[in-house]
């Protein structure tokens, strides 16, 4: 079992967790994940490494409640356990022989995008970060990003907080203004990681996507995770989860995403009554 040793909502719908799992912490990376089961009868689901501490042996993940699995987390407080906790797994984001990124973070994303902000900040790459919300009252991470960055731009789709619009308008201002990056990297809703690589390709620079489709054992066995990149066909758990953004089929990947959504609204509703039954 793996201790759950802070625990705190970061907005109405996303929740922060420090975890007490050592031999994770000691190797994790940013751009990894795990694989957890909240209970020994529970599905396995995938969440990215948030952040880690190797001393303190401890791992943070943050999370969407916005399916079964995600509610019976959000359930557990400080103090409880998580019957398993297995990674890290897929491959790190690389970050070595950048001098200037873009970091592109959209909703919940911004998560995945923080410790990879982080990594390349320490190694004295500067730093600009567009994050973007539906609106005010979804904002995460703000605090943190800031301090990861040389530049932030905050956008919210309603103007209720930072700029209105969607990343992609300060990421061309900034291309058309002549500012140079040896890379963009986007992590956040794939129809808006699809449209962060419409608007970099005219430019030319080279833009990573990180893909977290449904996924399973985590090991490239089931095949759940697999995506078209470059005509062949890949595994985001074990080839991934960054690919060249050019490459992906973002459509197909859509496609495949949309397949599971009346599944786990189901199972989200059921989840629901149940915890409903268990609290009377």
């Amino acid at each position: 079992m793996y201790r759950i040793l802070k625990k705190r909502p970061l907005n109405p719908t996303v929740d922060f967790m420090t975890v007490e799992a050592p031999l994770v912490a000691r190797k994790a990376e940013p751009g990894q994940f795990i694989i957890l089961r909240v209970d020994e009868d529970g599905e396995r689901i995938p969440l990215t490494i948030a952040g880690y501490d190797r001393a303190a042996g401890t791992v943070d993940i943050i999370y969407q409640i916005v399916g079964a699995t995600t509610l019976k987390l959000h359930e557990k407080e400080e103090g409880g356990a998580i019957a398993d906790f297995v990674g890290p797994l897929g491959r790190p984001t690389e970050t070595e022989g950048r001098r200037s990124v873009c970091i592109v973070g959209g909703g919940v994303g911004c998560a995945i995008a923080l410790p990879v902000a982080r990594k390349f900040h320490e190694l004295g790459c500067r730093v600009t970060s567009i994050i973007g919300f539906r609106n005010k009252d979804l904002l995460i991470l703000e605090d943190e990003f800031r301090a990861a960055s040389d530049s932030l731009t905050v956008m919210t789709d309603d103007g209720s907080y930072g700029r209105q619009g969607v990343v992609t308008v300060p990421l061309k201002e900034a291309l058309e203004r002549g500012e140079t990056f040896d890379e963009v990297i986007t992590i956040g809703p794939l129809i808006m990681m699809k449209f962060v690589v419409a608007t970099t390709k005219p430019f030319g620079v080279k833009t990573t996507v990180s893909m977290n489709p449904i996924m399973i054992d985590g090991t490239g066995m089931c095949g759940g995770c697999r995506l078209t990149v470059g005509g062949e066909t890949k595994f985001a758990c074990v080839d991934g989860p960054d690919f060249d953004g050019f490459a992906v089929d973002f459509d197909e990947a859509m496609l495949r995403g949309g397949m599971y959504r009346e599944f786990e609204r189901h199972a989200y509703d059921a989840a629901c009554n149940l915890l409903k039954k268990e609290a009377l």
